[in-house]
């Protein structure tokens, strides 16, 4: 048996898992918010595959307004990536597209979930941080920046129950 799997998201949206038509559509957007996007043939294996499972936040019409991405290890899980549309943003899509993660999750083994953000994007450290993830340790030039100078990730967990 087949169970839907559906989330409720501010503005009219919803979140529900992604398909494979919506490879394209989630490369776009993540090269929105990333220097370097990744093509739309990685989203596609990611969608395909068993242990990265793919949220997209959506209207009825299937326009995605974001998505969120982990991948499943034993007894953890690790926020791969996320992205919101700039025209979405600042309106509780990305709090939706993690709580749907954090309760999709208390369906597997995964007990905590890891993630990497740049220490130079506040938006997203604030969501994390409301959303109860700690700061455990630094990767100093772990990203790539677009002006040649790179950026720290800052590692985080948070348990998930």
């Amino acid at each position: 048996m087949n169970i839907a799997k559906l989330w409720m998201a501010p503005g009219g949206l919803h979140i529900e898992p992604a398909q494979a038509s919506d490879a394209e559509t989630i490369s776009r957007l993540h090269a929105q918010g990333f220097y370097r996007g990744w093509p739309r043939e990685d989203f596609a294996a990611y969608i395909a595959g068993r242990d990265t499972p793919v949220y997209v936040a959506c209207d009825a019409r299937r326009k995605i307004a974001g998505f969120a991405m982990i991948r499943l290890a034993a007894d953890e899980a690790e926020l791969i990536t996320i992205a919101v549309d700039k025209g979405w943003r600042k309106k509780g899509v990305g709090i939706a597209l993690m709580r749907a993660v954090f309760e999709d999750l208390l369906m597997t083994p995964a007990r905590k979930l890891f993630l990497e953000v740049a220490e130079d994007n506040p938006a997203a450290l604030r969501l994390y941080g409301k959303l109860g993830f700690k700061k455990l340790s630094e990767r100093s030039g772990y990203y790539s920046r677009d002006n040649g100078q790179p950026a720290t990730a800052i590692v985080m967990a948070r348990d998930l129950g």
